[in-house]
């Protein structure tokens, strides 16, 4: 199971390529070979990287919504707008669409995130404010999400 760590400052050129971080290249080298799927994110105003194996697992979720319900018809055609494969290229770039980036409103100065099987691209300046607002709450996000769980007390604090 993929599970990446860290986060990274990059530059995105004028036509939208980035240059991955070696260290996340590492990671991403035993699934790169099969592409990448990027998209919009539902919550947050960043775009989403899928390694192809991680979107296939989500479209089977998705593909098994009954398409004759207008709730899920909608769903899916709003989850799956604006959505690109990508790959990276012999020098570790992505180009990231222009429509795409307009969308999480993406400048020169990113924020490259893994989110454990995905990574998020950020602009710069949203990122860190998305991560200054969420700080106050976060104990209480943590304590609600993680303070119940029904597993095993393994001591993770």
């Amino acid at each position: 199971m993929l599970n990446l760590i860290g986060t990274y400052h990059c530059k995105a050129d004028t036509k939208g390529r980035v240059m991955v971080p070696a260290d996340l290249k590492k990671q991403l080298a035993p699934v790169a070979t099969s592409g990448f799927v990027i998209k919009r994110a539902v919550f947050q105003p960043c775009l989403e990287l899928y390694p192809m194996e991680e979107w296939q697992k989500l479209m089977e979720k998705v593909s098994s919504l009954n398409r004759f319900n207008r709730k899920n018809n909608d769903f899916i055609r709003r989850f799956t707008a604006g959505v690109r494969t990508v790959e990276m290229d012999a020098t570790g770039r992505l180009n990231i669409p222009r429509d795409l980036m307009a969308f999480a409103g993406i400048g020169k100065e990113i924020v490259v995130s893994s989110a454990i099987t995905i990574v998020e691209i950020w602009d710069r300046e949203k990122y860190e404010k998305a991560i200054d607002d969420a700080a106050n709450d976060f104990a209480d996000l943590a304590e609600e999400v993680m303070g119940n769980a029904k597993e095993k007390d393994d001591g993770v604090s």
